[in-house]
């Protein structure tokens, strides 16, 4: 599971100082033909100071292998939603009712923390979906507040529109828009409505100076970290295979970005993970 190039999971880098949570993972996902061994990927990461994982599955069957893994492994927590791509699949072949109940009864489960990753995807559903993606939104954002759990925003090319339905449906207290994509303008008010901005490895990339600038801005208290493995794989690496050991790249680079010291980064992470998601 270690080498370099598209087919391999990079090697370990640098330990963190103070160990911290990759907030969104997928490790239910093979890319690239390289196998899954979960329990490896963990060890890994928990060498490098990433102890603490939220897998998120985002079909059904991934949602309930994420059940499953949550049960089997004390460093992880757990999300389940369909995901917004998913929406428009789901209603055209008719199940679209059923999923919603599978989620529901799985997102139940004390070890699922999460109802995510959930919102809106312009860049992959055509605009005759957008609107059972919209209320598919709805619905989940309905559903993390009745279970009082932790809300996962996936926003692709819809920045407008996530931030509109989340004001007008009234967010869940801990909401988290996961691999944030915004700029500074979008932070700066993501921020002053308390949500929390989990950046991934795209903040290290050499063209993102728009969302390093959005980082800049973003309080300590709101931020979080994520690799959304197995893809979105942080420079050098760029390419490869991701995985939540490569975690310690991605703070670095922040800590850069935010004129911090790195504990200091870690130590807010770490405490705002366990703020939104409880003790693992």
């Amino acid at each position: 599971m270690s080498g370099s190039g598209r087919d391999a999971v990079p090697g370990l880098p640098d330990a963190l100082p103070i160990a911290v949570v990759d907030n969104h993972t997928h490790l239910d996902i093979e890319r690239d033909g390289v196998p899954v061994d979960v329990a490896d990927l963990l060890a890994r990461a928990a060498a490098v100071g990433v102890d603490r994982v939220v897998q998120i599955g985002c079909d059904l069957p991934a949602a309930r292998q994420t059940v499953e893994m949550v049960d089997t492994y004390a460093g992880m927590l757990g999300g389940v939603a369909l995901h917004p791509n998913e929406v428009p699949r789901l209603a055209e072949s008719g199940g679209l009712a059923a999923a919603y109940a599978e989620i529901e009864s799985l997102a139940r489960h004390p070890r699922i923390r999460v109802v995510g990753e959930t919102g809106l995807d312009y860049f992959r559903t055509a605009p005759e979906g957008q609107g059972l993606q919209h209320e598919s939104f709805r619905w989940h954002i309905d559903l993390a507040k009745r279970l009082d759990k932790a809300l996962q925003v996936h926003d692709r090319d819809a920045h407008a529109d996530v931030l509109r339905i989340l004001e007008e449906e009234g967010a869940p207290s801990s909401t988290v828009l996961h691999c944030f994509s915004g700029d500074v303008t979008m932070a700066q008010e993501c921020a002053e409505r308390g949500y929390y901005l989990s950046f991934a490895g795209t903040v290290t990339f050499k063209n993102a100076k728009g969302l390093r600038d959005a980082l800049s801005v973003t309080p300590l208290d709101r931020l979080l970290v994520e690799t959304d493995a197995p893809y979105l794989t942080p420079h050098p690496h760029r390419g490869a295979v991701n995985a939540p050991h490569l975690v310690p790249l991605t703070v670095r680079a922040m800590a850069a970005t935010l004129g911090v010291a790195v504990p200091t980064l870690c130590e807010a992470l770490s405490d705002n993970s366990e703020r939104v998601y409880g003790p693992w």
